[in-house]
């Protein structure tokens, strides 16, 4: 065997798939090739998303109810529902919510069970219920999974809403026909709807009823197939069509017959408007009328392929518009991705370059570059593994890659240095590089192993943050693993291949300054640092006990709250925004005029700050008010609705979309406490939230209530709201609870039992002028309308409309209403929720972290506060939602898993070691990492 220098070692044992790959260059490049092209294709054909499309065990009823109250939902709907799936086994929670018009039950699965099976048997549960209200519609049963919007377009400008809506449904379907874009949905804007209005004076003149004019509509306006004529030149198909589509053809309907042969048609006795449901709601964008065009990511369709697309098409069609309409993009999500892109790639670049600075400066520059490689290898390496696990590229995968560059080349360099001292001792590239590395083979495995065991528990943490969390613990074992193969399998044949006696240029220059500060290091390892560790360990008892005392003032510190713990810490966003909330049946007018005092106060805030930005980019894009909704609520969260669904007077919206964070040089908190502040306490609104945080976890504070007692129940939250307001740095204190919109209950008098009306026939008659009598329900292109029959808008706005009313008793004649019907005054709920089954009330609060910590206010809350409250309101029944609910569920399991896999590092360091008591000696340094990690969150003002 060939040797170089004077120190000739032979390795007469080359068997084995190590000595194989250290022998063979040509495998061991074709392996790196292979990795690393696999890796290209993976990543060029990688699914990129802002966040992970997840699995969220949960199952999602909803029972549409229209016009019906809270209360009557309730009983109709959720009791049924919740009573028939009540058996289904793998049930962890339902929560109910029973809100005007529509009823709905969140099913929340066991970890254990499966989704699919869960969904089947709860389907079939409800199919078994025969007693819901005659008047809901078919049970919507589906599961829950997340809908990622990646951009929004919104079309603005001084025009009508009809012309709005149909421009921004030509944008819908053009960017539908995309390829690429699959799903796009308007948002912001009213649906359509066909009213046929009768005034009363209409029916009294022909004797007519509401159940004649919706039949009439019904039997004109139909397609009805007849069979087929067949006839020697063929089959011919038989159909009646006389389906209308639109206002206009609805008129010709004729309602009444007369004996001699006249005919009353629809336009005679109604007016037919072809226009928008009668709803309260609307959007501005920097202050002009707006619709919104949603679009979303599904399935393997790429955020960032999408957002670029719709782009492109925005700046092709911002020409075309008409005169005095825009086109803006709003809520750009894919930039996030990009910028976490764009970190990742920085700190891949900078983490490289450090890495192979400091290899150099105490190794020799060749092997400083082997090892380096090995980053690259191991990144593209997991781009092939990741997807078969799952995993997108997404902001928590992206930062697991960026977690790893500090660890990704611990075993390149143990291997590396050891045979490259071999063959610095004189021995051949051959010989070092099979004995380099089956010498560290197992120890750099165990190293590995321990590392990767540390990371696990996270891929089988509970709730929906352990399945966000399951991403880091995939990405980091599967670079380590590739990072592992390439420090075992290719790295020695590089370095066998490495000829040492060639030394030129930068590699001499390198060469010099390596041994420089190799000498500097020898001189400080093996005298100030060896004289410290020699004391350290002849005054042993002093050092431990040392070590100890800092371990325990540490925790101290951690514990006293010097420096705050948080489950997962706020990240500012790029815009802010301000939810309103007012008293439920609050006119529309008055609610818009909160809402401006609101962009009035942004505004002021922003030029606040903009005053010490002379010359700088405007803080401000854009704002966006949606008047009857919640956009921010309705599109985040486990169900994404429109935001026009059951839009209602009393809410409202402002969003302000703010530079980007890489330009703003000021937080977007600061500029949201500021409009907090500038804001004030405006009266009568029942809820103001102020938000600019990008990941949102739930409320920091949030504790259900319940109660058998209803009154009791609201006494406790208003006191428990008291007793939060005594925090420093709580705000946005608030519960769950609304008074709901006056009410008036009718009841039957006698009179009118008498003359044979029933109850039914006073609800029916009344809901049919009021809210309408659906006739027909037509779907017009991709629009799903609905033709209601009713009174006209001026006919139903006041309390004596009701009263002036005619009622049809069984025989057809007309009466007045206070002739047989009572009316009482009262007042219900807006919404009522139920969790498991009981009504609950839960109170909510935000906590300034800079400030006070939510943990520690949790704590004490259900050490003493709650406990006392028990005492004061004995059946009071709590617990923790929100935030700290599902902080519980997923610590609880990661300490459980925590606790196996320091077992399971133990049990390697026991075999490794052949001892039971010298891995208890090693692994009983894992607690003193706590004194750097939180000395480094203190250093860098962070939290832990």
């Amino acid at each position: 065997m060939r040797t170089e220098g004077t120190g000739v070692q032979d390795v007469n044992d080359g068997k084995g798939v190590l000595a194989w790959f250290a022998s063979n260059h040509v495998a061991a490049n074709l392996l790196m090739v292979l990795i690393m092209v696999a890796g290209l294709l993976a990543a060029s054909r990688a699914r990129m998303e802002v966040f992970p499309e997840l699995s969220l065990d949960m199952v999602h009823i909803v029972v549409p109810y229209r016009g019906a109250s809270p209360e009557d939902v309730e009983e109709g709907v959720c009791l049924r529902v919740e009573e028939a799936i009540a058996a289904v086994e793998g049930i962890k929670r339902m929560t109910s919510t029973a809100a005007e018009g529509s009823g709905s039950t969140l099913v929340e699965v066991e970890e254990y069970a499966n989704v699919t099976d869960v969904l089947d048997d709860i389907k079939a549960a409800v199919d078994t219920i025969i007693t819901f209200p005659q008047e809901t519609e078919k049970p919507i049963i589906s599961e829950v999974t997340t809908r990622h919007k990646v951009i929004t377009v919104v079309i603005y400008g001084d025009t009508s809403e009809r012309n709005l809506r149909r421009l921004a449904e030509r944008i819908r379907d053009d960017l539908t026909a995309v390829p690429g874009i699959s799903q796009v949905t308007l948002s912001g804007v009213r649906p359509y709807e066909i009213s046929i209005e009768v005034s009363e004076e209409s029916l009294r003149r022909y004797n007519l009823s509401f159940d004649q004019v919706s039949m009439a509509v019904r039997r004109s306006s139909l397609d009805i197939p007849a069979g087929s004529v067949k006839t020697r030149g063929g089959e011919i198909l038989v159909r009646t069509k006389g389906q209308r589509y639109y206002g206009p053809e609805f008129e010709n309907i004729v309602v009444v017959t007369r004996n001699d042969g006249t005919t009353v048609r629809l336009r005679d006795i109604a007016a037919v408007r072809d226009d928008f449901e009668d709803v309260d709601l609307a959007a501005r964008f920097d202050g002009k009328p707006a619709a919104q065009i949603l679009v979303s990511r599904i399935g393997e369709e790429d955020a960032l392929d999408i957002a670029k697309a719709v782009k492109n098409y925005v700046a092709e069609q911002r020409p075309h518009m008409p005169e005095g309409v825009s086109l803006a993009i709003w809520q750009d999500d894919s930039q996030i991705l990009k910028e976490r892109m764009s970190l990742l790639l920085k700190n891949a670049r900078l983490g490289l370059i450090l890495v192979f600075i400091a290899l150099a400066l105490f190794l020799d520059l060749r092997l400083a570059f082997w090892i380096t490689l090995g980053i690259p290898i191991a990144f593209l390496g997991t781009f092939y593994i990741i997807p078969h696990w799952g995993v997108s590229i997404n902001m928590i995968s992206l930062f697991a890659f960026i977690m790893s560059l500090g660890i990704v080349v611990d075993d390149a360099i143990v291997v590396g240095e050891n045979i490259f001292a071999y063959r610095q001792q004189g021995m051949d590239g051959r010989s070092a590089a099979i004995k380099g590395v089956r010498e560290m083979a197992m120890p750099v495995v165990l190293a590995v192993l321990t590392t990767q065991f540390a990371f696990i528990p996270l891929a089988y943490t509970s709730g929906i943050m352990g399945k966000v969390l399951r991403q880091l613990p995939i990405v980091v074992v599967s670079v380590l693993v590739v990072s592992l193969v390439e420090a075992l399998l290719i790295l020695p044949a590089h370095l066998s291949a490495t000829r040492l006696s060639r030394k030129r240029g930068l590699v001499l220059l390198a060469d010099y300054v390596s041994r420089f500060t190799e000498r500097k290091l020898a001189v400080f390892v093996n005298g100030p640092f060896a004289g410290f560790v020699g004391k350290a360990v002849k005054y042993r008892y002093i050092t431990f006990s040392t070590g100890l005392a800092l371990l325990i003032v540490t925790i101290g510190f951690i514990v006293g709250g010097h420096i705050k713990i948080v489950f997962f810490d706020s990240v500012e966003a790029d815009n802010m925004v301000a939810l309103l909330t007012m008293p439920l049946g609050t006119p529309v007018e008055r609610t818009e005029e909160v809402a401006e005092q609101l962009e009035a106060a942004a505004r002021q805030a922003l030029e606040e700050f903009e005053r010490s930005r002379q010359g700088k980019p405007p803080l401000m894009k854009h704002m966006a008010t949606t008047i009857g909704a919640h956009p921010i609520l309705a599109q985040a969260g486990p169900i994404q609705v429109d935001a026009g669904a059951g839009a209602q007077s009393h809410l409202a919206e402002v969003n302000v979309e703010l530079l980007g964070g890489e330009q703003r040089d000021v937080s977007s908190v600061l500029i949201k406490n500021r409009w907090r502040e500038i804001t004030g306490e405006v009266p009568g609104v029942s809820k103001l939230i102020f938000a600019a945080e990008f990941l949102d976890t739930g409320n920091p504070v949030e504790v259900e209530l319940s109660h058998q007692d209803f009154d009791t129940l609201l006494t406790v939250s208003e006191r428990l709201k008291t007793l939060l307001r005594d925090y420093s740095g709580v705000s946005d204190i608030a519960d769950d609870f609304e008074p709901g919109k006056t009410e008036l209950k009718l009841s039957l008098k006698d009179t009118g039992r008498t003359l044979g009306l029933t109850l039914a026939d006073l609800a029916t008659q009344v809901r049919q002028g009021f809210y309408g009598d659906e006739a027909q329900r037509i779907q017009r292109g991709r629009d799903d309308i609905r033709v209601m029959v009713r009174y006209p808008l001026d006919q139903r706005k006041s309390l004596a409309d009701v009263e002036n009313m005619r009622v049809r008793l069984p025989d057809g004649t007309q009466i007045p209403f206070n002739t047989v019907a009572e009316v009482q005054y009262g007042r219900g709920y807006a919404t009522i929720k139920r969790v498991d089954r009981r009504r609950v009330v839960s109170v909510s609060a935000d906590v300034d972290e800079n400030v006070a910590n939510a943990g520690e206010i949790n704590a004490e809350l259900w050490a003493s506060v709650l406990p006392a409250l028990r005492s004061e309101f004995p059946g009071l029944q709590y617990r923790f939602a929100g935030e700290q609910r599902e902080r519980n569920e997923s610590l609880g399991s990661l300490k459980m898993n925590f606790a196996i896999a320091l077992l399971a590092i133990f049990g390697l360091l026991a075999i490794q070691f052949k001892s039971y008591f010298q891995p208890v000696i090693v692994m009983s340094a894992i607690p003193f990492g706590i004194v750097g990690a939180t000395i480094g969150h203190l250093v860098m003002g962070f939290n832990l």
